[in-house]
């Protein structure tokens, strides 16, 4: 006995369908999210970029002029280093005979190591004030500076004046200096140095809050008794003129080791070192000067570090100083623990994570700017081939005299496979029985459950067959239709789609001459009236028709679009039919004849009117399985590279092109976006502009004259820009997450679009 039960009132159980398409959704959705992240990684690491190079954030305000009537007199007429000790503002003079060699700016992989080589040579102690960003990018001259017992202090991290900073900006350009310091050489310091200050009688209204918040955090300012101005190239006699102070009074002296051609530093350096010798004078470093300032006053050691990096103080001592050099020195070798500390913990993984991501940047941005460059020389390479092959195409098969041989008036197999596509089997049938060529029609009913097969036979219209089948996919269907098909041309389109009525006739004239085996019409978007649709319909003109009129004169057309195109019967069972190896069965089977050595031709005047998808998710689909289908069928005919004949040529002509600009390019262009954006904010907008619309005015002119080629209103072009910042990084998503779905292994299955049914007619299209 069998029991019924009402299903009132309970969910309906979801189809074997329903599942595999919600487990695909819920496989899909890592991979763009993955996409998204990837886009969003680059991004990051460009503004990393340019923050290192102080592209972004950069503030080249530097205050002059400014009272100092709030600054205490005895800092104004002290001496170059100010500590904070008890909470109380105190100056260190250097010692009479006693030089401090401070350097400025660095590091720079051009002239620090030669600085440092002469430091070394003379045995003399240096302390470098380094900017962030520079020791963040070149890690290894940092190491060595410490190893061979300098001196570093901090010198911000984008070298800005920090009298016009917030104190949120003071604590950041700190705070990353320090990162910097132990990501580069596991220390930290509590020596400070303001870009453009100099002597403390400097020190103005503005930045003496600022010395007084970092005294109070620890920090030790340092500025100078006497400075070379070797950034002004006066020449070698003056640069050492300049740093040497007036009689026997210590000094401490600045030079740059960065921030422009330093080449008479260079060259004053050693004879600089070697008339202060002369003279009497030893060489120390900052805190070579404090540890002596403490010995006379008997005060142990000096102050204390930040409160970040206060932990430790016997891990960053430098080593002993080789024999030979002045005791003064030595003896700031060995005090070298009151300025530097070692860095730990959360310190020191930061600043690893810090260089290691500026390291990743120093590397990635450079390579971008390389693979954009030659990218946008492809790109406008391409353009140009474009124009003048489809101007050549055009010329040929439009002379007075071209022929493709005797007219083909044989009757043709019209195969349209059909799955629920009841909004438009009756226009796309209704279409077909107006044809001026005489036809039979084939529909393939793959299954479906909206009463779309009965449609089609409830029309009455002549020489209709419908056959049914369960519901295996549209390759199924379709060689279903080849091997029932009565002639032995076959004209495959999809059940969205609407032929004009000479559509049938102009599409099979190429079959008069017997090396063409197949044919690609010019398919066209029907519902161009919304903004997606005319996205597509300018990709559609533009990329699809202009790329196959280029394709069909160097003989490798890739592609015979689904919408559109016809076949030798015997062509396709030769190939072994519509393959289910891939989801671009439009793809395999142009490629596959290829391969069998068959002519693939463009017939620009049999034209099609096809339903695009109308919404964002929809397009993400089709094109999803577009560009996953077409990377499927490139790797299965991967062989076809080092075939001869036709299909060597599609392997080494079709095929790269193909990768470089249907995969590679693709991926590239929203960087391309991203870089413009990048340079008009932070670089040069003026500049950055012009750029970007001279690279849309070579689109523009390659848009307008495909669409003269296809007789299309111009007036759709106004769209052009819009697509360009929003449908291409759309594309590209949808690139990056079929390269992932590639990579990892995934399998999709057919995603059929919903259908509106709104393109009725050929003529409705306009």
């Amino acid at each position: 006995m069998t029991t019924t039960t009402s299903s009132r009132g309970r969910r309906r159980a979801p189809t074997r369908i329903e599942r595999a398409a919600g487990r695909a959704a819920a496989l899909q959705r890592p991979r763009v999210i993955l996409a998204l992240l990837l886009l969003l990684a680059l991004t990051c690491v460009m503004l990393l970029d340019g923050y290192l190079r102080a592209e972004v954030g950069g503030d080249e305000r530097v205050r002059t002029g400014a009272a100092s009537d709030q600054v205490p007199q005895r800092v104004l007429d002290g001496g170059p280093i100010l500590t904070f000790q008890g909470g109380t503002a105190t100056t260190v003079s250097v010692p009479d005979k006693t030089i401090a060699l401070t350097f400025d700016d660095g590091p720079n992989p051009t002239w620090t190591p030669q600085v440092l080589k002469i430091l070394r040579e003379y045995d003399v102690p240096g302390t470098f004030f380094l900017v962030g960003s520079m020791v963040a990018r070149y890690p290894d001259i940092v190491r060595t500076m410490v190893r061979q017992g300098d001196e570093v202090g901090v010198h911000t991290f984008t070298h800005v004046d920090l009298s016009y900073q917030s104190e949120f900006r003071i604590r950041r350009e700190m705070e990353q200096t320090q990162l910097a310091l132990a990501g580069a050489a596991g220390i930290t310091t509590t020596l400070f140095r303001a870009p453009y200050s100099s002597e403390t009688d400097a020190i103005d209204n503005y930045s003496w809050p600022v010395y007084q918040k970092l005294g109070k955090e620890g920090y030790t300012s340092v500025f100078v008794d006497t400075d070379s101005d070797d950034w002004k190239r006066p020449g070698v006699s003056k640069i050492v003129r300049w740093a040497t102070p007036k009689g026997t009074k210590g000094a401490a002296v600045l030079f740059h080791d960065a921030g422009g051609e330093r080449s008479q530093t260079l060259a004053a350096l050693p004879r600089y070192i070697k008339e202060m010798r002369a003279k009497g004078y030893t060489f120390t470093t900052v805190s070579g000067v404090l540890a002596k300032q403490n010995a006379r006053s008997g005060t142990a050691g000096g102050q204390s570090g930040p409160a970040e990096v206060r932990a430790s103080t016997d891990g960053g001592r430098a080593p002993a100083a080789p024999g030979g050099r002045d005791a003064t020195a030595a003896s700031a070798a060995t005090s070298l623990q009151a300025a530097h500390h070692k860095a730990t913990g959360t310190t020191l993984y930061e600043g690893r994570a810090l260089v290691l991501a500026v390291a990743v940047a120093e590397w990635t941005v450079p390579a971008l700017s390389v693979g954009l460059a030659v990218v946008g020389v492809a790109v406008m390479g391409r353009f140009g081939l474009m124009l003048l092959l489809a101007r050549r195409h055009h010329r040929r098969r439009n002379r007075r005299r071209f022929s493709w041989g005797p007219p083909v008036t044989r009757p043709v197999s019209v195969i349209v496979p059909a799955y629920n596509e009841k909004e438009c089997i009756a226009s796309t049938l209704r279409s077909l029985a107006a044809s001026t060529h005489p036809i039979e029609i084939v529909v393939v009913d793959d299954g479906s459950t909206d009463g779309t097969a009965e449609i089609a036979g409830s029309l009455g219209l002549p020489n209709v067959r419908v056959l049914r089948q369960e519901n295996a996919g549209k390759p199924a269907a379709l060689n279903h239709g080849v091997r029932s098909a009565r002639h032995d041309i076959v004209v495959m389109m999809d059940g969205d789609t609407v032929f004009e009525p000479g559509t049938v006739r102009q599409l099979v004239q190429p079959f008069a001459d017997p090396g063409v085996g197949a044919v690609a019409g010019n398919a066209k978007v029907g519902n161009r009236n919304t903004l997606i649709g005319a996205w597509q319909h300018i990709e559609y003109v533009m990329g699809f028709n202009l790329d196959r009129r280029m394709y069909d004169l160097l003989g490798c057309m890739p592609t015979i679009p689904g919408a559109i195109g016809a076949f030798r019967r015997e062509a396709v069972l030769q190939v072994g039919g519509m393959s289910e190896d891939t989801l671009a069965e439009d793809t395999d089977i142009t490629i596959a004849l290829h391969r069998a050595g068959r002519r693939v031709v463009y017939q620009e005047h049999a034209r099609a009117w096809t339903e695009a998808p109308s919404s964002f998710g929809q397009l993400w689909s089709q094109r999803y399985r577009w560009s996953y289908g077409t990377m499927q069928a490139l790797w299965k005919h991967r062989g076809s590279l080092t075939d001869r004949g036709p299909s060597g040529r599609f392997g080494r002509i079709g095929m790269p092109l193909v990768v470089v600009f249907q995969i590679l390019t693709p991926v590239f262009a929203p960087l391309i976006d991203v870089f413009t954006a990048y340079s008009m904010v932070f670089v040069d907008f003026r500049a950055a502009l012009l750029a970007w619309l001279a690279v849309l005015g070579v689109q523009l002119t390659c848009a307008a004259y495909a669409f003269r080629l296809d007789r299309e209103k111009y007036r759709y072009l106004l769209m052009l820009p819009l697509q360009q910042l929003a449908y291409r990084q759309m594309m590209y998503l949808v690139l990056i997450h079929s390269c992932v779905t590639a990579l990892t292994g995934g399998r999709l299955r057919w995603q059929k679009l919903k259908r509106t049914g709104e393109v009725g007619t050929a003529a409705g299209a306009n």
